[in-house]
């Protein structure tokens, strides 16, 4: 056992991991960063999801790093890739015209960008990272966490950090349990929380998002094409599957139809644009990575889309506070659905000639590092949530829960606490309660200092998608410049703190105090409030 000590332990190095260190060692101090996976940047990398945003993510709503972040990625390809004049005129250039996002981009992308912005810390020596690298137990002294024991799954080396602010930047909120920090999971009670779209009866601590094991497919459209994979083991179950969900799935996950998010109604879809009778029913430009069109002719003859459709969400299992062999099981069934996916689209999927499969679809590995072609890691939605001194509830941020209607200027709870913004709809995917989609209009919001305060400990924070949110607004809490957000307050707060010689709940109880950090976040490029804008 390798003993280490550092001012700040950021535990976790997805997208709000990062952050939380960019903004850390901008004020000097020390940090050992740990990720789980070999590839930084979570959300934006190693789980193969294109960023989430808001439709004013071009102009506001969203830090200074993280736009930079997204400038950096554009500026990437214009320097890399061979892209036509037209597209390197664009100023908000969109590498893959995916739908989902104005910023559709390859993984390695993001990765090479996120490493230049940690490259001067590390540089400067403030900055350690530990890939591959997990918490196994953590030393508490009363209400402070002591040390953080690790362990690096690829040497088998153990390190215990001792760290005066610990972080908690897991996909799971993984360090919570383990250092006996008060929390929440699952779907809280109308009892409880008073939430409009919170669950009837008893909280219900095993109701949490589905997961989804990502993948990213590129098309040959040369004639008679074959690149059809190896039949998944499990592909008769996903083949035959009926998500048994309330209101009902209209029929097989594997199939061209699913519930619509909003109205709960069956929604058609097809693979390809040419295929569609009205436009939005196209799958493959709804996260596409790689749009021919964006390049000269023959540069990039195969384009690539990203695989996170509803017939990959798996919500048969729940990972948090199960046995090892539980969450490797499920984590086994998520990947056997998505490859069972990948083989069907392949294989049987209807086409509108009357045909059945598309055997020129073909797995990616070289854009996500992987043998398989899976992502590094599942897209988690859902994690362990703190139990905080503040938590955000619907009524804060729901529209028609504060008497906004769609389209209607308005903004959710004007905290005094704020520490940043988002804006993105409450959407939460099938559960493992089998409840169907939730998915209602909210307000651009704030994030408050309060839902980054542990009801008791003094040093540790969340800094991914562990604050102090309910299992309704973690729905619009959850996204990629939220989680960057939360995680780079995070950062910050520590390292302010270990300046002025406080502890994060004075900062908050203390108006001066407040104002001091806040005026800190303004400098650092945080924005803490909305112009006028309206409901999503």
């Amino acid at each position: 056992m390798r003993d280490l000590a550092t001012d700040i332990l950021i535990v976790g190095g997805g997208t709000g991991g990062v952050a939380a260190a960019m903004a850390a060692t901008s004020l000097g101090h020390r940090v050992v960063l740990t990720e789980e996976t070999d590839w930084l940047g979570g959300q934006l990398t190693a789980q193969a999801v294109p960023p989430d945003e808001h439709r004013w993510i071009e102009q506001f709503g969203c830090t200074r790093r993280y736009r930079q972040y997204r400038d950096e990625v554009r500026a990437y390809y214009r320097r890399h890739y061979p892209l036509t004049a037209e597209a390197l005129r664009r100023p908000a250039l969109n590498p893959g015209l995916g739908g989902v996002s104005r910023l559709c981009h390859e993984f390695r992308v993001g990765m090479a960008v996120l490493e230049a912005q940690l490259a001067y810390p590390r540089s400067r020596g403030l900055l350690q990272v530990m890939l591959r690298t997990v918490p196994t137990r953590a030393e508490a002294d009363g209400d402070r966490v002591r040390a953080v024991h690790l362990l690096n799954r690829e040497t088998g080396e153990e390190v215990a950090v001792q760290a005066r602010y610990v972080l908690d930047a897991t996909e799971l909120g993984d360090l919570l349990p383990l250092a006996g920090v008060e929390y929440v999971s699952g779907a809280e009670s109308q009892a409880e929380t008073g939430e409009p779209h919170a669950v009837a009866g008893p909280a219900q601590p095993e109701n949490v998002q589905g997961l989804t094991w990502c993948f990213p497919l590129g098309y040959d459209p040369t004639p008679g094409a074959s690149h059809i994979i190896e039949r998944p083991a499990q592909y008769a179950r996903w083949r035959d599957y009926v998500p048994a969900l309330t209101p009902a799935w209209p029929g097989r996950m594997l199939d061209w139809s699913h519930t619509h998010p909003i109205t709960l109604e069956p929604r058609r879809r097809v693979l390809f644009s040419e295929e569609q009778d009205t436009p939005g029913q196209a799958l493959w430009t709804y996260r596409r990575l790689i749009a021919s069109e964006q390049y000269a002719v023959g540069a990039m003859p195969q384009e690539a889309t990203l695989v996170n459709w509803p017939q990959n969400d798996y919500v048969e299992g729940n990972l948090i506070d199960k046995p090892a062999d539980e969450v490797q099981r499920y984590l086994e069934e998520a990947r056997q659905l998505a490859l069972s996916l990948c083989y069907w689209l392949q294989t049987a999927a209807p086409r509108a000639d009357g045909g059945e499969g598309y055997p020129g679809l073909y797995l990616r590995p070289d854009l996500v590092g992987t043998a398989d072609g899976l992502a590094k890691y599942p897209y988690i939605r859902e994690s362990r949530r703190i139990r905080a001194v503040f938590t955000v509830t619907e009524q804060h941020v729901g529209a028609t829960a504060r008497g906004i209607a769609r389209g209607a200027p308005g903004e959710g709870e004007p905290f005094f606490d704020s520490v940043g913004v988002g804006s993105y709809r409450i959407d939460l995917h099938p559960s493992t309660a089998h409840d169907n989609y939730v998915d209602i209009d909210s307000l651009p919001f704030r994030i408050p200092l309060g839902a980054l305060l542990p009801v008791r400990v003094r040093n540790l924070l969340p800094a991914c998608k562990n604050p102090g949110v309910t299992h309704i607004t973690n729905g619009c809490y959850r996204l990629h410049p939220v989680e960057w957000n939360i995680g780079e307050a995070a950062g910050l707060l520590a390292a302010h703190c270990l300046e002025r010689g406080l502890e994060p709940h004075q900062v908050r109880a203390d108006g001066r105090e407040l104002q001091d950090f806040q005026a800190l976040c303004v400098a650092q490029g945080f924005e803490l409030t909305w112009p006028l804008v309206h409901a999503v």
